[in-house]
């Protein structure tokens, strides 16, 4: 199978909003008067991001549902998104599942694939992705006010808890192992709340790198502290109601422990964390009613700088926490890392 035949095989497909797709020097993209262009892009590299067994039905999904919670947190309807491929070999059994799972989660955001490359090498994926919203209405991480809740979507660590399963760091059942799996491998962006928002929240991120982390840089970019309740946090973990899903590996204290770790630092989650003033608490529940997930408000920001963990009583927690850094030192077993 040659380049061009794998492309009109498997890519190839009618414009929709665009005036020009897949198959020339240039794709054309429209954007409506009033109306500005969000553009993100995301790599996604085996034995770095992936392991070398996933199914490459979820595979597509992912490499797609990292770029579209890009633009969630910006409150960006999706438009469009291009495609590089790197591929050790052009198969069709590994291709047709990938290309479908990719092209669903598309069609489920009415976005279309409107151009890319393709090579030969190892297998990366790499998805620049188009949106757009309403000029000065994107959520921005520069947002955030003294006094502001600050809330996160859905749940979030359970794609570290089955990455230190796959590790062989810990062991799960089969059944939990298979359900925080498919977090870590299918996650679903959060569009709908995303554009819920708009109007709602004063600063948005996504949690890809980690909780702490990723609420860390709209800490920096609006100049403000925070504060963030743990005892609140830890049962974000959707595994963490019972510690005998681990099998008796741990006591309730380390099971805490390492509910709280998976929480504020495990990443892979692609949830919203995004903060709003106090009288907006209604308008919030509203937004999340509107994008079909559940938020949870889990601390506040404050003028002074610093993130501070305190716990249900108000005491403080050591914050011994470090979000995914690509270029930081931290434990990796073949490769592969949250």
């Amino acid at each position: 199978m040659g380049e061009f035949e794998l492309i009109e095989r498997f890519f190839k497909r009618p414009v929709r909003h665009a005036a020009l797709g897949v198959g020339d020097d240039c794709a054309l993209l429209n954007s409506a008067p009033g109306m500005q262009m969000a553009v993100s892009t995301d790599m996604l590299v085996q034995g770095r991001h992936f392991f070398p067994d996933v199914d490459p039905y979820t595979l597509g999904h992912k490499a797609l549902a990292v770029n579209l919670s890009d633009l969630a947190a910006c409150g960006a309807r999706p438009l469009a998104f291009t495609l590089a491929l790197a591929l050790p070999e052009a198969r069709s059994d590994w291709l047709e599942p990938f290309s479908r799972g990719l092209l669903d989660l598309a069609d489920a955001h009415d976005c279309e694939l409107i151009g890319g490359d393709t090579t030969q090498g190892p297998l990366n994926i790499c998805i620049t992705v188009f949106g757009e919203v309403p000029a000065g209405q994107a959520l921005l991480r520069s947002g955030a006010q003294p006094g502001d809740d600050i809330y996160v979507s859905g749940s979030l660590g359970d794609a570290y808890l089955a990455l230190q399963a796959m590790l062989g760091h810990i062991t799960l059942p089969p059944t939990l192992l298979a359900a925080t799996r498919q977090r870590m491998e299918q996650p679903t962006p959060r569009v709908a709340l995303g554009l819920a928002l708009r109007a709602v929240a004063s600063a948005a991120a996504d949690v890809s790198d980690g909780l702490l982390g990723d609420l860390g840089h709209i800490l920096k970019q609006s100049s403000v502290g925070a504060t963030v309740d743990t005892s609140v946090a830890m049962h974000l973990l959707a595994a963490y109601a019972d510690p005998a899903d681990v099998n008796g590996q741990f006591d309730q204290e380390q099971w805490m422990a390492l509910a709280l770790r998976c929480v504020l630092a495990g990443g892979d989650d692609y949830e919203l964390v995004f903060t709003a003033p106090v009288s907006r608490r209604k308008d919030v529940a509203a937004a999340a009613l509107q994008g079909d997930v559940p938020v949870t408000r889990l601390g506040r920001i404050d003028a002074a700088p610093g993130l501070r963990l305190v716990n249900a009583d108000g005491a403080a927690v050591e914050n011994r926490f470090a979000s995914f850094d690509h270029f930081a030192e931290r434990e990796t077993v073949a490769g592969c890392s949250a």
